[in-house]
């Protein structure tokens, strides 16, 4: 589980996602890009988080012979998948996307989405409907072009950080406990036959 562009793998929500999946039955490797551990703020250049999430994922095959799922947190999620897409990731069965980053605050388009059309595993998507990342007017209908081996999980009135409004009539922690419930749903779905 990579981390988003801002935050490191120590982030509460991806310690709380950690810790959720582990009392689902799911072991979980969070790991840092190498920007994170120079405490820089600007990110490293695509190959090197494309090496580092390789790199992640042969470190987790060392250690479990287990099916594998690789992806995370909004740009962590990117690298992921722009890394399966180059060449697949080795025992990778799926991506799982939390947060994904289709594009800018504000500048809707779906150009970061192309290389999504070479992955050849199941992906999910957990969005909020209020994602100010991920427009839902642009996200829905590229999901539903990748095909039948792509899902969508949507949280009411989430937005990018998957906080909601008072008014929503939730919480926060409702969220995350949705968010835990979907995601080990769809790993234990997809790593069923593995």
């Amino acid at each position: 589980m990579a981390h988003g562009a801002r935050a490191g793998m120590r982030h509460a929500l991806l310690e709380s996602l950690s810790a959720g999946l582990s009392a689902a039955g799911i072991a979980c490797l969070r790991y840092q890009f190498p920007y994170m551990e120079r405490a820089s703020r600007r990110p490293d250049p695509p190959p090197v988080c494309h090496a580092s999430v390789r790199s992640a994922v042969l470190e987790a095959a060392r250690l479990t012979s287990a099916p594998l799922i690789a992806g995370g947190r909004s740009f962590g999620g990117r690298m992921s998948s722009q890394a399966q897409a180059l060449a697949p990731l080795p025992k990778v069965q799926g991506l799982a996307f939390i947060g994904f980053p289709l594009h800018t605050a504000h500048h809707p388009t779906d150009d970061r989405a192309q290389h999504l059309f070479e992955v050849r595993v199941p992906m999910l998507f957990l969005q909020g409907t209020q994602d100010e990342l991920a427009e839902l007017t642009l996200l829905a209908p590229l999901v539903k072009r990748l095909g039948e081996h792509t899902t969508l999980e949507l949280f009411e009135h989430a937005n990018h950080a998957f906080h909601v409004p008072k008014r929503s009539g939730h919480t926060d922690a409702e969220i995350l406990d949705e968010l835990i419930g979907a995601l080990a749903r769809w790993i234990f779905a997809v790593t069923a036959s593995a």
